[in-house]
């Protein structure tokens, strides 16, 4: 019998350039509920506990706020980020 286990996307994100191709891709794709999925992922594997303490969230909240049923606040989307030491940078179009 073969076991099927849950893909589980942090656990292959273990280099920042990894990091960086993963949300490159996400972006180029214009997929925003992924964006901030792909963002729960990072934190995971970056260390929830650590990520909480930097940004001063809970554990909890943190994983309730990248689950795929929710829309995190801005607020909360930038302290992770700054925690991840990921900067976005935004360009005109025009």
């Amino acid at each position: 019998m073969t076991e099927i286990s849950n893909f589980d996307a942090s656990e292959y994100l273990d280099t920042d350039e990894k990091i960086a191709d993963y949300l490159t891709s996400i972006i180029e794709d214009k997929d925003w509920d992924l964006l901030l999925r792909a963002i729960g992922h990072i934190v995971k594997a970056k260390g929830m506990t650590q990520i909480a303490k930097s940004t001063g969230l809970g554990r909890e909240s943190l994983y309730k706020a990248f689950n795929s049923t929710t829309q995190p606040k801005f607020d909360t989307v930038v302290r992770v980020l700054d925690a991840l030491n990921i900067s976005l940078e935004l360009h005109s179009n025009g």
